[in-house]
């Protein structure tokens, strides 16, 4: 009986989506398993792994963000921004490979902390601050890049091991080790540190926090901080993934991540999330991406589904919180 009760309440809270979160991750592993091409095989399995990495990265950091009521629109730009900025010091300054991938995390960590002071120093909505950083990490890497493409060192290179550690040795895929380690971090960081409490308080009721003698405006900052690392490390697998990056893109990838939360059960509206409800939410984006491509479905299928997926999802939240609401 105790146990019923329990999981009760597990779905009066954030549980219920996370449970829908896995009801359409196996719902739809088996209707690709049924009508894709290939869908059940360790290729598309590894595929999947692929399209999670850099998604996974700004998902765990982006929601940091949403559980303090927040949001990130620089996130992707800043993710492609800063591995432009590490091609450039490899293609042009000649930097060894691991001190570019130092600079990689060096400036998404700068403009994550930018936009700590913008939001939690100067009380600037971060719908506003990181829109305004979006366009402006767009505009200084592509300047520093003088806009023009930049490439990381192939596989076959003297300094293309760095791929094998980081992204696929042959065929294993490294970097879902990496996902899982830096998802235990993260975990670690919100369930069991000062910082990760303040977040979800600051998200429930920032007024009470601060009235409690707490210095919301530098706790917030660290919180966009974190995340500018968890954007480093986006930017670092995704020039493993890719080699070649683009200036003037990344712009959208924010909305996978910030759809990841959504759909593994994080409130837009602040307060509740978690770790594992966004890394369940990344493998339903992938999961429907990979699936259509083995339908042979345009990729503007992906963004419709996609959508539908986070409206969805968010329909459910709403519901929730009137629920307890009224309770």
């Amino acid at each position: 009986m105790n146990e019923n009760k329990g999981f009760i309440a597990y779905l009066k809270g954030d549980g219920l989506q996370k449970v829908i979160a896995v009801g359409c991750l196996v719902v739809l592993y088996i209707f690709f398993g049924i009508f894709g091409n290939h869908f059940l095989t360790f290729n598309t399995f590894v595929s999947i792994l692929d399209s999670s990495y850099y998604i996974g990265f700004l998902a765990i950091g982006m929601t940091f963000i949403v559980i303090t009521g927040g949001i990130d629109l620089s996130c992707g730009t800043v993710m492609v921004g800063s591995a432009l900025i590490g091609g450039v010091a490899y293609k042009v300054w000649h930097f060894p490979i691991l001190l570019c991938l130092l600079v990689v995390m060096l400036v998404a960590l700068l403009f994550g902390y930018c936009n700590g002071v913008l939001v939690g120093k100067l009380n600037l909505p971060p719908f506003i601050a990181t829109l305004g950083m979006q366009f402006i990490s767009l505009g200084i890497c592509s300047v520093i890049a003088k806009v023009q493409t930049q490439t990381y060192p192939s596989l076959k290179s003297a300094d293309g091991w760095f791929k094998q550690i980081i992204y696929k040795y042959h065929n294993f895929p490294v970097g879902a080790i990496w996902l899982v380690i830096f998802f235990i971090i993260g975990w670690i960081l919100l369930n069991k540190t000062i910082l990760g409490r303040y977040t979800y308080a600051m998200g429930s009721n920032e007024d009470a926090v601060e009235l409690s003698g707490i210095q919301t405006s530098r706790w917030k900052t660290y919180v966009y901080v974190v995340n500018g690392f968890f954007v480093g490390l986006a930017g670092i697998i995704y020039a493993a993934t890719y080699s070649t990056i683009t200036p003037q893109t990344g712009n959208g990838q924010e909305m996978y991540a910030i759809a990841a939360c959504v759909i593994g059960g994080t409130s837009l509206a602040g307060g509740v999330g978690t770790i594992s409800g966004t890394i369940l939410g990344v493998f339903v984006i992938s999961v429907l991406k990979t699936g259509l491509l083995s339908m042979g479905l345009p990729v503007q299928w992906q963004q419709v589904l996609i959508g539908v997926v986070v409206l969805l999802a968010v329909l459910v939240d709403v519901i929730r919180a009137q629920k307890a609401k009224r309770t």
